[in-house]
């Protein structure tokens, strides 16, 4: 037993030395340049593996040492290297070498993803937190409905929360294009509707019943994400657009765009910052739940502490539309 712990507490210390140590290396040469950036990350890849090399010698040499004399002292040294490579792991530091490492891993889908992360930080950071408590705090009667529609559906209770944020500021009404209630339900998708009669038993959902708007917009909100393959920005564009000029899927196809960088610029007279104010208040909705309050975006560490948080449903959804693999579950 003692053997496992060891070799996997250094197993775990070793993984996080590693991607620190990449991510370093990831800054120092980040470029485009073959002697100035590719060579030296090359030439650091390689020093790594050495390093590791003799980091393992010598944790043997030290084992036979240590062992004769008290059986369990080498487990529980390397518990205490796990230890504190978990401390780091908790650290700023790693969190910014982390980020680096996914970039370079990551390519074109982490750039998708850090520029659209980066466009909801700026949002959030210029939004109104007094007005966004208001919304949040009305939201309440809502959540459980929408936590069961969302868990029905397979979709992001809190990207659901951001959709009713975005759609009616969490005030039913009817709006002069024909939305209606909580989630604007105005042409649901065939496919969205026969799921809600058979989620709720009903013939026929009634989109003035809150309950029946909330699946209707999880439904939906699902339909859209599979037509988009997952990719949770065009997802949300696409459930904004809906079925009105043949849907973004025709517009994507009409000018050969394929994802969100391709498409903008052909968004002018379409709502292109709808995914980024559901994405600010589904961001707001998950620092309430965690802080109990919304901290400003500019003040003393906050900014580290927002993006450390995160912005749900952005995690993985992109990589994952690009290998065909973000069906939420029937």
């Amino acid at each position: 037993m003692l053997v496992g712990a060891e070799a996997g507490a250094l197993t775990g210390t070793a993984l996080i030395a590693i991607i620190a140590m990449l991510g370093c290396a990831a800054e120092w040469f980040a470029g485009t340049g073959f002697t100035e950036s590719l060579l030296p990350f090359a030439g650091s890849v390689l020093l790594l593996t050495l390093t590791g090399s003799l980091a393992l010698r010598l944790w043997w040499w030290l084992r036979a040492r240590l062992q004769p004399r008290v059986a369990p002292l080498p487990a529980l040294l390397a518990l205490g290297l796990l230890g504190g490579a978990g401390w780091f792991a908790s650290s700023d530091m790693f969190r910014r070498e982390l980020a680096n490492l996914r970039s370079l891993v990551g390519g074109t889908e982490e750039a998708e993803r850090a520029a659209i992360a980066h466009q909801v930080f700026a949002a959030y950071r210029r939004s109104d937190l007094t007005q966004m408590q208001r919304l949040l705090e009305r939201a309440q009667a809502y959540l459980p409905v929408i936590r069961q529609a969302a868990e029905a559906n397979g979709v992001d209770e809190e990207v659901l929360v951001g959709i009713g944020a975005a759609e009616s500021s969490f005030s039913p009404r009817d709006s002069k294009d024909g939305g209606r209630g909580l989630f604007q339900i105005t042409a649901p998708p065939k496919g969205a509707i026969e799921a809600v009669k058979q989620q709720l038993g009903t013939d026929r959902p009634d989109p003035f019943n809150h309950r029946h708007n909330a699946f209707l917009g999880a439904a939906t909100l699902r339909h859209y994400l599979r037509d988009m393959e997952g990719d949770l920005f065009l997802g949300l564009l696409a459930y904004n657009i809906g079925p009105r000029n043949g849907g973004l899927r025709s517009i994507m196809n009409q000018y050969g765009a394929r994802d969100f960088v391709t498409i903008q610029p052909y968004l002018k007279n379409l709502p292109r910052d709808y995914p980024i104010r559901v994405l600010t208040a589904a961001l707001a909705y998950r620092l309430w739940r965690i802080d109990g309050k919304l901290p400003r975006y500019e003040e003393g560490s906050n900014a580290r502490h927002i993006q450390a948080v995160g912005i749900p449903g952005l995690g993985e959804t992109l990589r994952a539309s690009r290998k065909g693999g973000a069906e939420p579950p029937a």
